[in-house]
């Protein structure tokens, strides 16, 4: 495909940064920073504007925590006009590349009629695939997010950009990018300090990560339907599972997907990433499929009692209302339904008598 220019006047006009700001506040409206900034959105939008197109703009710093559940995770929360910049960005980017990007990633993409994606339409790729092959390949990259090389990333930007004001604001973005977690790991032709000369991470938390994830692993997705030609194939952010009908089939294109990883300067997790039966089982964004099964994986289960028993005292404590509760508890339950989950859930909420009375 021809790369595409022209993207900066659409991108910094008023219209679409007033329209990123109220994209950014959906769902934190009553935040004391959003809260201000919709207060005065027609000022902080020109503003935006003016600094973009003038080219003051420069990201802000972060702030930083770690979370545990599902896995300790450092996140990154830029400011929240930082947030507005950036979706205003992805607002124009985002069409540009959903043209290129592979059917079979499911991650951070928008549904349409022909092509729904997200979390439960990935499960229901594999699980039809399950049932059509009897070998399967699963793989995940080691701490992809702390290992995507920022010199990549901008070179793939390029490959379907090339109005370079817009290269330039994603690259700020990119180099504004705060400390992650060190992978010091060397690639084939790295010397002594070449691990320590490049930059790398993108931090959990921004709007642009998820679309910079898609775009730096676009490489890999089409590898694997141009060059190995996977009969099934199914990429959910840096978790993907290739289907075939053997051992050796699946094992040669193993082998030929380390050097291209290489070339990415990422590593597969050398424990998750392994051929096996699909009788056997999968365990793949949090469920364990077999064919015809399917079911939470036990960490999702552990996670959400430890949730339920936070929530339990938090509740007692009047540290948060029942109403919010009972949100997060349906939300659970929206996504549980998927699978064969009916007494699981009986049993969890059996053991929470505020969940089945009247106090929550």
């Amino acid at each position: 495909m021809k790369r595409v220019g022209n993207l900066w006047p659409s991108l910094i006009s008023f219209e679409n940064i007033l329209g990123a700001g109220l994209d950014a506040a959906r769902g934190k409206r009553t935040r004391p920073d959003v809260a201000a900034y919709l207060a005065n959105l027609e000022i902080e939008t020109a503003e935006l504007q003016r600094e973009l197109e003038d080219g003051t703009y420069l990201p802000g710093p972060y702030h930083t925590f770690r979370v545990l559940d599902p896995k300790p995770r450092m996140i990154s929360a830029a400011v929240f006009r930082d947030r507005v910049v950036h979706h205003a960005l992805t607002r124009i980017l985002e069409p540009v590349f959903e043209r290129r990007f592979s059917p079979d990633s499911y991650a951070c993409r928008a549904s349409t009629p022909e092509a729904q994606r997200g979390t439960h339409a990935a499960l229901a790729r594999a699980r039809l695939a399950m049932r059509k092959y009897p070998y399967l390949l699963k793989c995940d990259i080691r701490k992809y997010f702390p290992s995507i090389d920022h010199e990549i990333l901008k070179a793939e930007l390029a490959r379907a950009v090339k109005c370079g004001p817009t290269l330039d604001l994603a690259g700020r973005i990119i180099d504004g990018s705060n400390a992650q977690e060190p992978r010091d790991i060397y690639f084939p032709g790295d010397d002594l300090f070449t691990p320590f000369e490049r930059r790398r991470g993108l931090p959990l938390g921004n709007p642009t990560s998820q679309f910079f994830a898609n775009v730096y692993l676009d490489p890999l997705d089409q590898f694997v339907n141009r060059t190995l030609r996977a009969p099934e194939y199914v990429r959910y952010v840096d978790d993907f599972v290739l289907f075939g009908g053997s051992r050796a089939q699946l094992e040669e294109m193993l082998a030929a997907l380390i050097p291209l990883l290489d070339e990415l300067r990422l590593r597969p997790h050398s424990g998750k990433c392994q051929v096996r039966r699909t009788q056997d089982g999968l365990t793949f964004l949090g469920w364990r499929l077999a064919p015809g099964r399917m079911r939470l994986a036990r960490a999702n289960v552990l996670g959400f009692r430890s949730r339920m028993r936070t929530w339990v005292h938090e509740y007692g404590r009047g540290t948060v209302a029942g109403a919010k509760i009972r949100e997060r508890i349906r939300a659970w339950i929206g996504h549980a339904e998927h699978g064969q989950t009916f007494r699981l859930r009986e049993q969890l909420f059996d053991s929470y008598a505020f969940v089945r009375g009247t106090a929550v």
